[in-house]
């Protein structure tokens, strides 16, 4: 359990420092987000998020069709799904509050994930979109 409570406060102290580089880091082009994001935000969905959505943010197979009981199962994040649909404000709050309020089964992460982790989290899956879909996403107001 400590060792839980070390990584967590090695990563937050990371994303903490990373954040405090936003501006004078360079954004991948064409995106709004920084590498170090990215790097940040793949360590912290690996530990939070791989589990039900896939290390790669690719979801499960048949995320399109509700199981038995109803509900879908966890969609691909990676630009294969709606998730560009959303406007990044939608995106992170679809983290921080999760799902079941509305029927899903994804918990929210508000109270595991500092807003510096949601926007690293969000820019990891985001750099698997192709540019397509991102500019797509950028058209539909995603930064919104």
């Amino acid at each position: 359990m400590q060792i839980i409570k070390m990584k967590a406060l090695v990563i937050l102290i990371g994303v903490v420092l990373l954040s405090g580089c936003g501006d004078s880091e360079p954004k991948i082009e064409g995106r709004w987000y920084s590498q170090s994001q990215v790097d940040a935000g793949q360590r912290l969905f690996a530990d939070n998020c791989a589990e039900c959505h896939g290390l790669a943010a690719q979801g499960t197979r048949d995320w399109n069709k509700p199981e038995a009981d109803g509900k879908y199962p966890p969609p691909p994040l990676n630009g294969k799904a709606h998730a560009w649909h959303h406007p990044l404000k939608g995106l992170k709050r679809s983290i921080n509050q999760g799902g079941i309020a509305i029927g899903g089964s994804m918990p929210g992460f508000s109270d595991k994930l500092a807003d510096a982790e949601v926007d690293a989290v969000v820019s990891y899956f985001q750099s698997k979109w192709p540019d397509p879909i991102y500019q797509a996403w950028i058209d539909r107001g995603g930064l919104n």
